[in-house]
């Protein structure tokens, strides 16, 4: 249990997921250093294997600074898993995590622990300390008005699928601070989303006492940022994962939404063929369905591939000669699937007296989960 009294003897354990930030290592470890005079501080850097020195920085100055430590990842990547492992590597009595670019303050740090151990009895007082960017006296000078209005539709998005938190207005923050007491539950986030904090918030089923700190969000010092369109697309797979009740594996959610895209290829493709078979007029209405089918069937999914390799299984990413080949043989794994969709469409086009959409959609559910089970395993090589 933390100790009541954040005296000297008190140890903070202040998290760092770091990749390609080499040149905001010092400065934070500097700013950070006045915080020596309220507690021990041990100041964990989580770096992803960064290709500008990052990590060897952290050793150089580790070795002449015991509160440094550095946890090299090797093989692994993503925010989420860099916080997880920090965490799950502390050894402080309370715990902090924040970002190395210099956005977030060290101000926030103490403002952040008062808050977290000034509640009193542990049973009273806060699990988690959040630092808002959305407190009424925040400060967003290190956002561009475009991502404060992405960063808000996303907050809004977060309360609708965690209703117990809808009073947290900051769910995607970098900055937090939680007692020892949550790493059992640290221990379930899925550190394939990119959120950390969302899906913390998630996996606790609304027990936690959740308390916010105005954030004053600082333009970035050095480097660039990490946000991306693979960002938004984790964001996306968290909130219908939460929505699913975490019932559905992660990965299929991601794989599941591809597929709807490869729906709208499929229908358009389809469209385009069978109307231009029909007005030739050298197919019967069951060959030119047929022949349209097998046309969207594999257009569908030579897009679901492409796409699924750039954001469902972008950590094991395809590339070059390797990108054709897994075409070729998510193309060869699929067939059975690409067979039985075409069947059972087919079969239900007869039935049903030529319900094309219908054939079609029963065609396309039997497809996906021979492709989701198929691929995941002999593609990308996971279970």
């Amino acid at each position: 249990m933390a100790p009541s009294d954040p005296g000297v003897g008190t140890r903070v354990s202040i998290v760092l997921p770091t990749y390609n930030e080499r040149a905001n290592v010092a400065p934070i470890v500097e700013a950070l250093a006045y915080l020596r005079r309220r507690w021990q501080l041990e100041l964990i850097f989580v770096d992803d294997d960064s290709s500008d020195g990052t990590a060897d920085l952290v050793r150089r100055i580790a070795h002449d600074d015991d509160r440094v430590r550095l946890v090299l990842r090797l093989g692994r990547s993503g925010l989420a898993g860099a916080i997880k492992e920090g965490l799950l590597n502390a050894s402080g009595d309370w715990l902090v995590v924040m970002d190395c670019d210099g956005q977030h303050e060290p101000a926030a740090v103490e403002q952040a622990l008062d808050a977290l151990i000034r509640g009193g009895p542990e049973s009273a007082a806060p699990d988690l300390v959040v630092g808002s960017r959305f407190h009424p006296r925040a400060s967003l000078q290190g956002l561009s008005r475009q991502r404060q209005a992405n960063s808000r539709l996303a907050n809004r998005a977060a309360r609708w699928t965690l209703p117990a938190y809808s009073g947290v207005s900051d769910a995607m923050s970098g900055f937090f601070a939680l007692r020892p007491s949550l790493l059992p539950l640290v221990r379930r986030v899925d550190v394939q989303g990119f959120k950390f904090l969302y899906e913390l918030l998630a996996v606790s089923g609304g027990r936690l006492r959740v308390e916010e700190i105005p954030l004053q969000f600082a333009p970035r010092q050095e480097g660039v940022s990490k946000l991306d369109n693979a960002v938004v697309w984790d964001l996306a797979v968290s909130m219908v994962h939460s929505l699913c009740l975490r019932l559905i594996p992660r990965r299929a959610v991601s794989f599941g939404l591809v597929g709807l895209s490869g729906v709208a290829v499929h229908l358009l493709i389809f469209g385009l063929v069978y109307g231009q078979v029909q007005q030739s007029g050298q197919s019967s209405v069951h060959g030119a369905f047929l022949t349209a089918q097998i046309s969207a069937v594999i257009a569908a999914a030579s897009s679901n591939y492409l796409i699924n390799n750039a954001l469902t299984f972008r950590r094991l990413r395809l590339k070059g000669r390797g990108l054709l080949i897994g075409l070729l043989k998510f193309l060869l794994v699929s067939s059975l699937g690409m067979i039985a969709n075409i069947s059972v469409a087919s079969v239900v086009f007869e039935r049903f007296s030529g319900a094309a959409l219908l054939a079609l959609l029963a065609g396309i559910t039997v497809d996906f989960v021979w492709k989701y089970a198929a691929s995941s395993r002999f593609v990308w090589h996971q279970p």
